[in-house]
């Protein structure tokens, strides 16, 4: 069965950026799509085979009428991982390594990929994420996706992933998206990233 990721932080750390309430809400629709997406599977005695990644590249050996769900729930989880381990309360929130030089290379400098990437999420319209990906190139780009869409479809390696449905922030921040968005960049921790970045 495929699990939920460990995080390294306690749910009240990330405060007040993130508050534990709005926090412990998220973790649990995240594990209620883990649970969910193991029923679907095992109702079609699914054995396990693939890895959550390489499932993506493989979702043809599931029957049509199933296959959909199976996806919505799939890349639910993946973005989801994405979006909690990309977080620590640890204060790396400033680039450095490989991750710091290409950010620079790619965007001119972190502040300008920080401007960019606001920008993305606050013009995201209804439900979904946006993402710092690697291209089929090996460029560098922000994308945003609808609802739970992962870049793995469009062929690009999602490096940051940040979640701007509103049952992220909704609780915290009400309607103030950019407040949400904004303090995201407190709690990031690109050292995490990085050693994630240079495996990929």
């Amino acid at each position: 069965m495929y699990q939920e990721i460990n995080l390294d932080y306690k749910l009240n750390e990330l405060s007040p950026y993130l508050m534990e309430d709005s926090l412990k809400e998220h973790y649990q629709i995240y594990q209620e799509n883990v649970k969910k997406l193991n029923e679907l599977l095992k109702s079609i005695n699914y054995d396990y085979s693939y890895s959550l990644r390489d499932l993506v590249d493989h979702i043809d050996i599931f029957p049509l009428t199933i296959r959909g769900e199976i996806l919505y729930y799939l890349s639910s989880v993946l973005n989801h991982n994405l979006y909690f381990y990309n977080m620590s309360n640890k204060k790396n929130n400033i680039p450095s390594q490989t991750i710091g030089k290409d950010i620079t290379k790619y965007f001119g400098s972190f502040e300008e990929f920080k401007r960019q990437f606001i920008n993305h999420a606050m013009n995201l319209k209804g439900s979904g994420y946006t993402f710092l990906v690697k291209d089929e190139k090996g460029d560098l780009k922000i994308i945003n996706t609808s609802n739970e869409d992962s870049p793995y479809y469009y062929k690009m390696i999602p490096i940051i992933s940040l979640d701007v449905w509103e049952h992220a922030y909704f609780l915290q921040y009400k309607n103030n998206r950019l407040a949400y968005i904004e303090n995201f960049f407190e709690v990031i921790d690109f050292d995490k990233i990085n050693t994630y970045y240079e495996k990929v």
